[in-house]
């Protein structure tokens, strides 16, 4: 037992030595072979790949959208001068029924006013022959006065010319009563007073009419107009037609609209702008313009060819102009697309992404003419973006890619691949391997 205990005190004492060399041991292998560490390769290129215009100026044509329905430029309710009964109706007295100035729309009996005729002829003969008489009687009693008188100067009524005068009058009397008995004989048969179209009819064959009824709603044809509103934006890019004063006889500009149908298919008519209202409208504060088309129903196309062309306007139709402003030199015009928030732009600088605040001097439904914002050779992102952030990365669609690679460090992996005591300094950058 006693002889074993120097044994034990022995191993214990051993022990943390060799524990302590075993860590040495381990320490030394690990100092001459370090763990390598795993180099992260450069990205190959952005995420993000866009496609983007390069911003020119150029000469923009303005082009201003409005709308408005179809207008007669005249449109009458057609009155009985007469009354009567209706014995004739013209085949296009008819809703819709065309005729041209001068055509019979219908007839009054005329009977009573051929009558009033005969009678006012015959009462002006009567009154002729009175005159005639007086004017015999006249001369005579100047005669007789010549002759019997003492030479003195013969009164008016010795003369008779009081009567004379009278008799003149109811002449002159029975001349007008003939011309109106003549005008109601003329006025039994209800004329055109222009090239036009029936609007609607009130009254048909065989109805008694009284003087001044209704007998239809009628409009000319030979052009029509198109009342438009236009944007307050829109008045400094648009050459409003102002009038002249009467003194200053001036041509007024007449500026080109296009007026689109969408009817039967849809067709174009050429107008243009003949005047601008006086006022704003209270009701949308704005300005109204008035265009103008011509033979809006093809009648005169008709006439010259035989054949209709496109379908006719119609009064009361919807229309859409597109009025021609005016023209823009070295204009920055974009696609309002690009637009983000109305406000702001997307440009690739350097291969980042770059947000650009833009002012909108005026836009329309595709495009926007830009004041400030954006300079010629900007690189415009037309590819449209969800949430990004200014400074992303990105590439453009259609051009090479390139990627700028950082420095690397290869101090770890020289000093994994160097052998034991050529190592080089913690810090160092070494070359590659």
């Amino acid at each position: 037992m006693n002889s074993q205990r120097p044994y034990h005190s022995l191993r214990k004492a051993l022990l943390p030595l060799v524990v302590l060399a075993g860590l040495t041991a381990l320490a030394t292998l690990a100092l001459l072979n370090p763990p390598s560490a795993d180099r992260m390769q450069p990205t190959p290129g952005p995420r993000l790949t866009v496609e983007t215009v390069s911003v020119q100026p150029v000469r923009y044509q303005v082009a201003v959208q409005s709308f408005g329905t179809v207008q007669p430029r005249t449109q009458s309710s057609l009155l009985s001068q007469v009354s009567g009964e209706i014995i004739w109706v013209n085949p296009q007295f008819r809703d819709g029924g065309v005729f041209r100035a001068g055509d019979a729309l219908l007839r009054v009996d005329a009977r009573d006013y051929e009558a009033d005729v005969q009678i006012a002829r015959a009462t002006l003969l009567e009154a002729r022959q009175a005159l005639a008489e007086e004017q015999a009687q006249s001369q005579q009693a100047l005669a007789d006065w010549e002759r019997l008188g003492d030479g003195g100067e013969a009164s008016e009524l010795v003369l008779r010319k009081p009567q004379l005068l009278a008799a003149r009058s109811t002449v002159a009397s029975a001349e007008a009563a003939l011309d109106k008995a003549e005008l109601n004989l003329e006025r039994s048969t209800v004329s055109a007073p222009y090239d036009g179209r029936i609007l609607s009819t009130e009254v048909d064959l065989g109805e008694v009419i009284a003087s001044n009824s209704a007998l239809a709603e009628i409009y000319a044809t030979d052009y029509v107009e198109i009342r438009l509103p236009l944007a307050n934006a829109d008045l400094e890019y648009v050459d409003l037609p102002e009038p002249a004063p009467p003194e200053v006889h001036a041509p007024v500009s007449r500026v080109p609209a296009q007026i689109h149908s969408s009817l039967s298919g849809g067709s174009d008519w050429e107008g243009f702008l003949v005047r601008t209202e006086g006022a704003i409208d209270s009701s949308t504060q704005q300005l109204h313009v008035v265009a103008q088309v011509d033979d809006p129903f093809q009648l005169l196309a008709q006439d010259r060819t035989g054949t209709r062309g496109r379908k006719p306007l119609k009064i009361g139709e919807y229309v859409t102009a597109r009025i021609a402003g005016r023209s823009l030199p070295g204009a920055i015009v974009i696609s309002i697309s690009t637009i983000y928030q109305g406000s702001y732009v997307y440009v690739v600088s350097e291969g980042l992404l770059q947000r650009r605040d833009v002012e909108i001097s005026w836009q329309n439904a595709s495009d926007a003419v830009v004041a400030e914002g954006l300079a010629a050779g900007d690189q415009l992102v037309v590819t449209p973006l969800g949430q990004v952030t200014s400074g992303t990365p990105v590439a453009i669609a259609g051009q090479a890619t390139q990627v700028a690679e950082r420095p690397r460090d290869n101090s770890i992996a020289r000093r994994a691949d160097a052998p034991s005591g050529m190592l080089p300094p913690r810090g160092s950058a070494g070359g590659s391997p």
